[in-house]
């Protein structure tokens, strides 16, 4: 029934466009049934699954679930399920579609536990809902205090579920354990103070016992952290800070492929005497979940900018760990390894976009436990993940142009702008073809430098990143060989792309535009398979999952506030005739 990631890679009959473009013209006159309204008649409910540590380290094998924010704890989105596959997906079709009650940016990725399937919206409300109709099945809207400072929109990017519970991270810091049957709090704690600027919108990761959540809020001169909580307490088990006290690091005056970052070293020097350590409000926010290696006992996530954003003067040094990927002691929180990509950031390149564990081949063409991350530069960048050091960067995805220029007062042209390059956008990959696919943005920005002074819970970026306005915009969807950094194919999309990518084991690879388009490509070639026109920006990562012998590809589709993509609220899952 799964195909193979290696038999994922082979050539297959593929959908022509002859065929696809009837149905296209099928779905777009079809009415359909809304699962926000009241069903024809009852129908059994489903009950909520109980998740246990075996199923969570099994994620990358089952073919039914998607029980973690990232499909399986190496974060890698590849479903194992072939039932809908390239010969297909020209039939894919709506199953339901199910109206949030909050009209605002989606960034959720489904969680599928059983016939289950939980989703998050913006101000934090949970939807449980079953997955085989889109029948809610309950809601929770989390109380939010009156203090909520975040960047980039009130959004949330999933939950965890372990065992019984529901885990959610809130806008005001908190972490809150739902059941996972009715949806009632069972306990609450505080991560970290709200009036100080930190926040969440990442989703937490359940593991062996253990919720780890990080820290949003790079933007407000906070002190970044990763946080492990006892999942049946609420107990803080340990705390590791992104920013070390000394954060100083090596003055290093070249980013991590070499290039120069043209820094005034001694006049750092100088300030750094004058005003010490930063380290108590250098940002280094942790955007997205981490990865987890069971087998080496360690955590790897990526660490955001350091604030304020464009100004440097305020923080001299090569600003530890900010701009970096960052591995730690699963048990104790204990530092093992870092690579910084961009010492002494002044552009907001940070590192968002989430890790992935594959194997890779290093320098001399051995196979070994390798780490990928996709940059706000456009580079996909690939690590030994067991000693973090960089074996390569691919080809740039996206132009790049006057990188490195250091903000002015009047404004410097450069790209890619600060949303990347890739953004948040979790990538995917298939094992068996040895590509990575990520989807990125092209939106060159003027970087303007306007110091300011700290003050607790207000924004400080130091200066202003505008978009050109003849510079143009655009997006794409790119693959990646990650053995060689050879780009294998790309397809040009004509906004820019934020969302993330899904691939699976019948060749396929999905991504949404913030147009309303939904698509399915070829993993192999990039060609257009399927697409389906949703009301709203498709801008969140899809997900895969099966009820019974019934397949599924779900996503959101309600806009992106960085992208201004039109707003929805849709979770829209898609079946086979």
């Amino acid at each position: 029934m799964t195909r193979s990631p290696l038999l994922a890679a082979l050539p297959r009959r593929r959908a022509t466009l002859p065929l696809l473009l009837p149905l296209l013209g099928m779905l777009a006159g079809t009415p359909l049934a809304r699962a926000d309204q009241p069903a024809a008649g009852p129908a059994p409910a489903a009950a909520a699954a109980f998740v246990s540590p075996e199923a969570l380290k099994g994620a990358d094998t089952d073919d039914a679930q998607f029980l973690l924010p990232n499909g399986n704890y190496a974060q890698t989105r590849f479903h194992p399920n072939d039932r809908i596959n390239a010969d297909n997906v020209a039939a894919l079709r709506p199953a339901w579609i199910f109206h949030v009650d909050v009209t605002e940016a989606l960034q959720t990725t489904p969680i599928v536990a059983g016939d289950v399937m939980y989703v998050t919206t913006a101000f934090d409300h949970v939807y449980a809902l079953d997955a085989k109709t889109g029948q809610k099945l309950w809601h929770y809207q989390a109380k939010l205090g009156p203090v909520r400072s975040y960047c980039c929109g009130p959004n949330n990017r999933g939950v965890a579920v372990y065992g019984n519970t529901v885990y959610l991270a809130t806008l005001d810091a908190q972490l809150i354990a739902l059941d996972a049957a009715t949806g009632k709090r069972r306990w609450a704690t505080e991560i970290a103070d709200p009036e100080q600027g930190y926040s969440e919108t990442m989703a937490p990761l359940a593991v062996d016992g253990k919720i780890l959540i990080g820290v949003s809020g790079g933007e407000f001169g906070i002190r970044g952290f990763v946080k492990a909580y006892d999942a049946a307490t609420g107990a803080l088990l340990w705390t590791f800070y992104t920013i070390p006290e000394n954060s100083v690091g090596v003055w290093a005056n070249q980013d991590a492929t070499g290039r120069p970052l043209r820094r005034n070293i001694a006049r750092e020097k100088l300030q750094l005497a004058r005003l010490g350590d930063p380290y108590r409000t250098l940002g280094g926010a942790v955007w997205q979940t981490p990865a987890v290696d069971l087998a080496l006992r360690r955590a790897f996530f990526m660490v955001g900018n350091p604030s304020p954003d464009l100004d440097g003067a305020k923080r001299p040094g090569d600003n530890l760990f900010t701009d970096s990927l960052v591995a730690v002691d699963l048990d104790t929180g204990a530092y093992v390894c870092h690579l910084q990509y961009i010492p002494h950031d002044l552009w907001d390149l940070d590192a968002v976009s989430p890790p992935v564990l594959t194997d890779v081949r290093d320098e001399t063409g051995q196979t070994i436990p390798g780490l990928l991350h996709a940059g706000k530069t456009g580079h996909i960048y690939v690590h030994d993940r067991r000693d973090c050091h960089l074996i390569r960067a691919s080809e740039p995805m996206v132009p790049q142009t006057n990188m490195f220029a250091h903000p002015t007062p009047t404004g410097t042209p450069i790209a890619p702008g600060t949303n990347g390059g890739v953004s948040w956008s979790p990538m995917a990959i298939n094992a068996g073809a040895r590509l990575a696919y990520a989807v990125t943005l092209h939106q060159p920005m003027s970087y303007s430098r306007q110091p300011g002074e700290y003050a607790p819970g207000k924004s400080w970026f130091g200066g202003a990143m505008t978009l050109l306005p003849d510079a143009g915009q655009w997006g794409n969807v790119t693959a990646v060989d990650y053995d060689t950094g050879r780009i294998r194919w790309q397809v040009r999309t004509p906004e820019p792309m934020i969302g993330g990518v899904l691939a699976t084991a019948g060749g396929l690879v999905f991504a949404g535009e913030a147009n309303g388009a939904f698509k399915a490509y070829d993993a192999l070639t990039g060609m257009e398979l399927w697409r389906y026109q949703a009301d709203a920006g498709v801008n969140a990562p899809p997900a895969s999952y099966m009820v019974g012998t019934q397949p599924y590809i779900v996503v959101a589709a309600g806009g992106n506030g960085q992208l201004g993509s039109k707003r929805g609220n849709s979770i829209i899952a898609f079946t086979l005739p």
